[in-house]
């Protein structure tokens, strides 16, 4: 079963919360990115946000507000590619990011066995994807 595949199964249809279809327009939007996970970090740390960068590669879930999210991604275009794939607006990803950001990234920092790029290119994203997505439904 592919990524999607299983985010499919695991959102269930049309009916399901912006925050599962968010997740799902994430997972794609990171795929295609160069940098990955490890790029979000980077781009909290380079926009000012080093504080939110560290607590979240500890897995730790700092609050983190709309205005934060479009701070830390600014110039990723992770929001408005994960907003295309999600099928709904930037404004509605932002939102669903102070929710999922802290999950994301705290379930690459509680995988010790491999650090959260390495996790991500074997095929993290995919049990990133379970696990987070469960939180939803």
């Amino acid at each position: 079963m592919g990524l999607l595949d299983t985010i499919g199964a695991l959102a269930g249809d049309a009916s399901q919360g912006d925050n599962a279809k968010v997740m799902g327009g994430l997972i794609q939007a990171l795929q295609a990115h160069p940098d990955g996970v490890q790029g979000i970090i980077k781009s909290f740390t380079e926009n000012g946000l080093g504080d939110h960068a560290t607590a979240l590669a500890n897995g730790e879930a700092p609050t983190v507000t709309p205005e934060q999210v479009q701070q830390g991604f600014n110039g990723t275009g992770l929001i408005e590619q994960a907003a295309q794939h999600a099928g709904v607006s930037p404004q509605v990803v932002q939102m669903a990011m102070t929710t999922i950001l802290p999950l994301v990234m705290a379930h690459f920092a509680g995988n010790n066995s491999a650090p959260a790029a390495e996790a991500a290119e074997s095929g993290g994203l995919a049990g990133m994807a379970e696990s987070v997505l469960k939180k939803f439904l």
